[in-house]
């Protein structure tokens, strides 16, 4: 695969698409789990739509860049606290890599029938489940917020985190995909209709 050149960035920057999910990535990082003045954090359903639906590296690494500044401004600017920053931070990238590739798998697919639907929201719950235990799992096991650890320590956090982690991903890729799929639908059947 060839390096991206700027202006293939840019074209793929200037569509309202690409530019909407770094919007709600942006909104949404700065609390995980949402509150009741935040939404809970879209990034990994933001890495899942874009690896669907745009592809390329170029914006893959964009959005990696991004979280990481969006991290960097919370925490300098706006204290955010930083105890999620560790040598752990790191494994947010296979972590994100997972995410995109899984969206990418799907994005020459027809999504139109149920069993597409099932297959692709499937997938997607194994792959936060894989994201989920790179990042916690590498948190848990790098970090020096951690200074108990036992396998008790871990299914406790585990318990705690991972539903909100998974809900919350699946949730926003629900309330993006189904409505677009859809749409497609409705406009698949208006053209046939017309061609009669």
């Amino acid at each position: 695969m060839a390096i991206p050149t700027s202006s293939a960035l840019s074209q793929q920057l200037a569509k309202p698409g690409p530019l909407a999910l770094i919007g709600l990535m942006a909104m949404t990082r700065m609390d995980h789990f949402g509150s009741a003045f935040a939404l809970p954090d879209a990034s990994l359903a933001v890495f899942f739509l874009a690896g669907l639906w745009f592809g390329g590296r170029g914006l893959f690494l964009t959005l990696l860049v991004l979280a990481g500044l969006i991290d960097y401004v919370a925490i300098a600017q706006l204290n955010v606290s930083d105890f999620c920053i560790s040598p752990a931070y790191v494994f947010l990238v296979p972590a994100y890599g997972v995410l995109w590739a899984t969206g990418a798998y799907f994005r020459e697919k027809e999504l139109t029938g149920l069993t597409d639907l099932t297959g692709l929201f499937g997938l997607l719950f194994l792959a936060v489940s894989l994201a989920f235990l790179l990042t916690n799992g590498s948190f848990y096991l790098l970090s020096d917020n951690v200074s108990n650890r036992s396998w008790d320590v871990f299914l406790s956090q585990f318990t705690r985190y991972y539903p909100h982690y998974l809900t919350g991903t699946m949730a926003y890729a629900a309330a993006i995909v189904l409505p677009v799929i859809l749409f497609k639908g409705i406009m698949a059947h208006r053209w046939d209709s017309k061609s009669l």
